[in-house]
């Protein structure tokens, strides 16, 4: 069983409560707390709650966003009275006053984010754009240069379809599919594969390029121009954000602003 026990100590402190987590047999200590949540690798994401909980802190809500906030929360929770909302708060070891804070917050992220970035990310767009950009095509991989510039040959020749040849000779799992992968965005492929693609043209197949251990023969098959349209603008925005919060919580744990150690320095 976990539960929260509140020690007052010496009745002489001014008020200083000593907060223990009793698990089982162990009580574990208010000090204890940080040590553990490094030792566990929990840290960055306490802080990470931290630092959304101040950078949120001054988002306010209307009653009727508040109220929808609510319902969503209701349906994707699945609660359909009173006694159902007691059940799901008791076992997660919250109390009524801290509802409103978790209905609301993940809201008010999202304003925050759109507040903070939200005029930022069609030039982010544009920045990330040839990335962005997904591309359909086929792909032969070989060890041997030899075979390669046969298959290459064939190719150019129409003497046997690209497909066919993918199927029989090529070395990666591409080989299940006829050599087709994709749609992909061009930052997934290796950087100098992406920019063969980005150079070709559809129903080109380059001549044979080595490429780490491989030799490659790539023929772009179609082109798709990324759009910034509702899921893209959603994906930029948080990736600001995320870039934004990382660097955060990097210089909190840097700059050590937080310790287990309690400041001394007033003493004797």
């Amino acid at each position: 069983m976990i539960e929260a026990i509140y020690d007052r100590g010496n009745p002489n402190d001014t008020d200083i409560m000593t907060a223990l987590l009793q698990i089982g047999d162990r009580a574990i200590n208010v000090d204890e707390i940080l040590p553990l949540l490094k030792q566990y690798g929990m840290l960055p994401q306490l802080l990470r709650e931290i630092v959304i909980d101040d950078a949120t802190a001054s988002i306010s809500l209307s009653e009727e966003e508040v109220t929808e906030a609510y319902k969503q929360f209701y349906q994707q929770q699945q609660l359909g009275n009173e006694e159902q909302l007691q059940a799901w708060l008791k076992s997660r070891g919250l109390e009524r006053e801290q509802l409103d804070y978790l209905v609301t917050r993940t809201l008010k992220l999202e304003k925050f984010k759109q507040d903070t970035w939200g005029a930022k990310v069609e030039p982010y767009f544009l920045q990330r754009k040839e990335k962005l950009d997904k591309v359909i095509y086929s792909l032969i991989r070989v060890n041997d240069i030899a075979v390669a510039q046969e298959l290459y040959f064939r190719v150019q020749e129409n003497e046997q379809p690209f497909a066919e040849l993918a199927r029989e000779y090529s070395k990666g799992p591409e080989a299940q599919t006829g050599g087709l992968i994709g749609p992909v965005e061009l930052g997934v492929p290796h950087p100098v594969l992406a920019k063969m693609l980005l150079k070709s043209q559809p129903g080109q197949a380059l001549p044979p390029t080595r490429l780490g251990d491989w030799i490659l023969i790539v023929r772009l098959e179609q082109f798709l121009p990324a759009q910034l349209d509702a899921a893209t603008h959603k994906r930029l925005l948080n990736e600001q954000f995320e870039s934004w919060l990382q660097g955060e919580i990097s210089s909190a744990i840097k700059n050590g602003q937080l310790s287990a150690d309690k400041d001394d320095s007033s003493e004797g």
